[in-house]
């Protein structure tokens, strides 16, 4: 039995730092009850396994629900993502310790218990008798007495070989470099293969740059691990960005930084985005950095002739709508905001409620017909293309679990048929962006290079010469493509391609 266990005062050295004291860490096991963070993590992670929920949506308002507030929600956050993001590495190590038992064999509740209890081990500063007894008391509560026994020793095996040792072994037992990384760093082999990929046609045309692809990917991989930076765009002439950062030092009693390539850009740092009265107000938003760059570029884009209407053709859930409607209504122009999904329709009507009456209408339709419906009645068209979202898996770790290569053919047709209804829509002269938020070269220069062929009547320009116009800094892009990255830029990983209409 634990000291604790027995009532007597704990050695100073196994006492819980005082981050993790709220969370049970210093709870006697006599109670057998876990407490809330834990609980609200694994209820998350239950959720995004069961019904394809995204982790970002749901954690906050069970915090809110269950008043779980400052280290106690610091921790559950952590927790949660933290397990989701290194999914991939956990198994891998727990593989080694269910004595022969296949991971796939196993309750998924328990699995869930067991790899909570794994980043706590080896990603969190939680002591060894901690972070077994209140995954120990977890389990009971959440599935019952019989699986306890098993948790208690798989956890406690974990426990005895330190995390860079247990990735020396997995290096050692991988086939080549790329199973090495997906492993290391808990990415699928095909999400893995693709980035690679993605760099090395960026090699291709670039032959100055590094050419240490392992080396890159390594840190790339890394970086989808680390959670990103919160950036608020101020929407021009809504807000300056200085006055945004106002209310921001009023309510963290911080200045913060600007953005490094935007110009609409503020890094908080710290507080509640949602509580600054500009983002109340609509005035502003949460944005990030590599969505407004691209954003800006197409409406920086040199047209031929008039520039009146504009065509957002997947506008939900608005963000890059509010910002091109923000951007036209200082220029008297108008935009058009197309969303197939009523839900999200509505979505994209809250965003843009602060831009000035009459320069947003929101449509309801399929983005795939209204080029045909309205041919030719656009100078510049915004083409946010569903993708698999292999470039935001910093800010949703579970895509990179949810997602498949049979994905890429239907997502694929669909880009291309959006792409194609885009060229339709702009007029001659005008400029259609083609964005994803994905790296992936089937969803990207592929899309855009077959759509062309297709197509005719419209040329590529160079889009990293035009977001170069509107950076507040050099981005360090190579061009005719914007390949924006996280280690790179620490944005999401947009892809930004620019089309303009010839004939």
């Amino acid at each position: 039995m634990s000291p604790e266990g027995r009532g007597e005062r704990p050695r100073r050295q196994h006492r819980p730092n005082r981050a993790h004291r709220s969370n049970g860490a210093h709870r006697s096991n006599r109670t057998h009850r876990p407490d809330r963070s834990r609980l609200t993590a694994f209820e998350v992670i239950r959720r995004v396994a069961e019904s394809d929920a995204y982790a970002n949506l749901v954690l906050p308002g069970l915090l809110r629900e269950r008043d779980i507030t400052a280290r106690d929600a610091a921790f559950a956050t952590e927790l949660t993502y933290g397990t989701l993001r290194l999914q991939g590495r956990y198994d891998a190590i727990l593989a080694h310790c269910t004595r022969g038992r296949a991971l796939e064999d196993l309750d998924p509740e328990v699995l869930d218990l067991l790899r909570l209890g794994a980043h706590q081990l080896l990603g969190m500063r939680v002591p060894v008798h901690a972070a077994v007894s209140q995954t120990v008391a977890l389990t009971r509560h959440v599935v019952g007495p019989a699986p306890t026994g098993m948790v208690n020793a798989v956890l406690r095996t974990v426990a005895e070989t330190p995390l860079q040792t247990w990735l020396d072994q997995l290096a050692a037992e991988a086939e080549d470099d790329v199973a090495r990384l997906s492993v290391a760093e808990s990415h699928p082999v095909w999400v893995t293969r693709a980035m690679r990929q993605s760099l090395l046609s960026e090699l291709e045309a670039a032959p100055g740059r590094s050419s240490d692809i392992t080396g890159e990917l390594a840190t790339l991989l890394a970086a989808d691990n680390r959670p990103p930076r919160v950036a608020l765009v101020a929407r021009p002439g809504l807000i300056e960005p200085d006055d945004l950062a106002d209310q921001v030092e009023a309510q963290t009693r911080q200045r913060p930084a600007r953005g490094a390539y935007s110009p609409c850009a503020v890094v908080p740092g710290a507080g509640d985005p949602g509580r600054l009265p500009a983002v109340e107000a609509g005035a502003a938003g949460v944005q990030d950095e590599g969505s407004q760059l691209v954003a800006l570029a197409l409406a920086a884009a040199e047209l031929e002739g008039r520039d009146e209407r504009w065509l957002d053709l997947c506008a939900g859930p608005g963000g890059k709508a509010a910002l091109l409607g923000a951007l036209a209504a200082g220029r008297d122009c108008r935009l058009l905001a197309n969303e197939v999904a009523p839900h999200r329709a509505g979505l994209v009507r809250g965003s843009t409620a602060a831009v000035p009456a009459g320069t947003v209408e929101v449509r309801i339709g399929d983005g795939r017909s209204l080029g045909a419906e309205q041919p030719g009645e656009f100078d510049r068209v915004l083409v946010d293309a569903p993708c698999t979202g292999l470039g935001a898996l910093r800010r949703r770790p579970e895509s990179r679990w949810r997602r498949s290569p049979a994905d890429l053919a239907t997502l694929g047709s669909l880009q291309r048929d959006l792409l194609t209804s885009a060229l339709e829509a702009v007029r001659v002269g005008g400029v259609v962006a083609y964005v994803t938020c994905s790296p992936h070269v089937a969803e990207t220069r592929l899309v855009v290079e077959d759509t062309l062929r297709r197509s005719g009547g419209a040329q590529l320009l160079d889009a990293s010469e035009v977001t170069r116009t509107v950076a507040v800094s050099d981005p360090d892009l190579t061009g005719p493509y914007v390949q924006l990255w996280p280690h790179r830029h620490g944005t999401d990983a947009m892809f930004l391609a620019l089309l303009r209409r010839t004939a």
